[in-house]
């Protein structure tokens, strides 16, 4: 061998070993720490991240301590699903389809208000009281539909390792509550050190996590209170928890409408949302007249 030679395989050794360490690749394609106002913090709405990640359109994050406290009462959706769930504490709750009780630690409230419903509530037993709120914009076929209200206690919620399926599907695991359309949105707890993988279903090009304690990396280290949005691929995201940890995340097939807002509302047209709108009218109305507002 040539003295050329040696110095070019000796050359090579290095720069081998070097591509073999490289770190993966990040796939976060945005973040955000939202917008807070007081114990509540607003990580996506439709003017930003809800408009890239349709059918998610809103985020909120609370965290309370102290006393109970209640909201101003009852107040109207329309075209829209929410779904809050409670990480830790107890929330209060009521709507105009008659349910009325008070939601666990690790329960769900899912509400579909379709063409209009108006539901309230406030945090239940003293003591902090922490989760996460999602809006969910339906489809033209549901919008106007009539509203549905699930409460599931936390022995009715499907797990799979340490994901709870709150809505859709995961490895053994399916909700009991009917999708919209195409999605997933999980919560996850792990201890320090654990490692955990999801693998998006086909066709689900929205992905999001936010994490509500502790820190995880995806390679990329995110922290409590942050939310990323992920660039789409049929590779699985790898969390590995630097700290007990808890986040929530979400997948789904793009919702190829358009956002048109009202204040409690999100519709595909502003024909529908005229409509529900005359429909939250008449249910106030209601309400007044039996004294509830």
């Amino acid at each position: 061998m040539s003295n050329r030679e040696s110095r070019d395989k000796a050359a090579a050794g290095p720069l081998t070993a070097n591509v073999m360490t490289q770190s993966p690749v990040s796939r976060i394609a945005r973040r955000t720490r939202g917008q807070s106002h007081g114990p509540i913090t607003r990580l996506m709405s439709p003017s930003d991240f809800g408009h890239f990640l349709k059918p998610f359109v809103f985020l909120d994050l609370f965290d309370l301590q102290g006393k109970p406290f209640t909201d101003s009462g009852l107040h109207p959706h329309s075209g829209i699903a929410t779904l809050t769930y409670v990480a830790e504490g107890s929330v209060s709750y009521q709507d105009t389809n008659g349910a009325k009780g008070l939601l666990p630690a690790c329960g769900l409230e899912w509400m579909r208000a379709g063409g209009g419903v108006w539901h309230g509530g406030g945090s239940g037993e003293p003591g902090r009281t922490r989760g996460f709120q999602l809006w969910i914009a339906l489809p033209p076929e549901l919008e106007l539909g009539p509203s549905e209200s699930v409460y599931l206690s936390p022995e009715d919620i499907p797990h799979d390792g340490p994901a709870c399926v709150l809505i859709g599907s995961y490895g053994t695991a399916t909700s009991t509550i009917k999708a919209p359309s195409p999605m997933n949105y999980l919560a996850v707890h792990l201890k320090a050190g654990e490692r955990w993988s999801y693998q998006p279903p086909a066709g689900h090009t929205v992905l999001w996590t936010a994490v509500g304690t502790g820190s995880v990396a995806v390679p990329d280290k995110l922290q409590h209170g942050q939310l990323v949005t992920f660039r789409p691929s049929s590779a699985a995201i790898e969390f590995k928890a630097e700290s007990d940890a808890e986040f929530v995340l979400g997948s789904a097939v793009p919702h190829d409408y358009d956002l048109v807002l009202g204040s409690h509302s999100v519709h595909t047209s502003t024909e529908a949302l005229r409509e529900a709108l005359a429909r939250i009218s008449a249910i106030q109305t209601r309400l007044i007249q039996q004294d509830t507002l």
